[in-house]
């Protein structure tokens, strides 16, 4: 079993596909409980069957997380399945390029709220909790992309550049609680995400892209069983991470 991670309570958004998937999938097989929270029911569901299936804990809820309801549900149903939440892995994202001339502005608004209310409302979720046991780990999901802007990225890029900072104000608040904070920022990962882009001629590219340099979900979830795994008093604060071929 992996050091630091057996018998601890994970709560994953963005679960039913992806990083969110094979996180679960491999911190499962350390002997983590985990939470799996997504819009599609079902297959979150099928998702937990299988791990519990293949000998390990796991329950799935319904869960939106540009509701804030949803997400804090999404926490309560951990803490009353399992009676603690460790670590929360705000994880559910999506990414409609578009150049901004093109006033895209339901995606604009879209990408706001999964990318940044949805880890303001994760975080909102855990963190009474994590107070009160004076432990746990919050990790956010951020992007190469944080860093580093290009044409027809701006909304994305500007979302994945606030999680960083939230990450860091956070990192700051929680230290009387002894909560860990990690943000974690990913290049080109093979996942649903392109699937997000809603311009044709952008989804081309962005679609060669990563047939061109994605890595496999399970890097993110190395990534993440290296910051959970750590001792306590070792704190993680970022990942950074591309495929060894991907430029920017």
């Amino acid at each position: 079993m992996g050091s630091n991670i057996e018998g601890k309570v994970i709560v994953i958004t963005g679960a039913s596909s992806g990083l969110g998937e094979a996180t679960a999938r491999h911190l499962s097989a350390q002997g983590a409980k985990v939470v799996l929270g997504a819009r599609r029911a079902e297959r979150i569901q099928s998702r937990a069957e299988d791990i519990v299936r293949n000998g390990g804990k796991a329950i799935a809820v319904a869960t939106d997380v540009t509701r804030h309801e949803d997400v804090k549900a999404l926490v309560d149903a951990a803490v009353q399945a399992f009676g603690r939440i460790d670590v929360m892995i705000n994880n559910a994202g999506l990414m409609p390029h578009s150049p901004l001339e093109r006033l895209k502005i339901d995606d604009w608004n879209q990408t706001i709220d999964v990318n940044i209310k949805g880890v303001l409302y994760g975080i909102a979720a855990a963190l009474p909790y994590m107070k009160q046991q004076k432990s746990g780990q919050i990790i956010n999901v951020s992007s190469v992309a944080g860093r580093t802007v290009r044409p027809g990225s701006a909304v994305y890029a500007a979302t994945k550049s606030a999680v960083l900072m939230l990450s860091e104000g956070l990192r700051q608040e929680v230290k009387p609680y002894d909560i860990r904070t990690t943000v974690i920022s990913p290049g080109a990962v093979a996942t649903e995400l392109p699937n997000s882009v809603t311009e044709p001629d952008v989804a081309g590219f962005i679609n060669k892209f990563y047939e061109q340099y994605a890595i496999p979900a399970e890097s993110f979830a190395r990534a993440v069983v290296f910051a959970i795994s750590q001792p306590p008093e070792v704190d993680v604060n970022e990942i950074l991470f591309r495929p060894t071929r991907q430029e920017g």
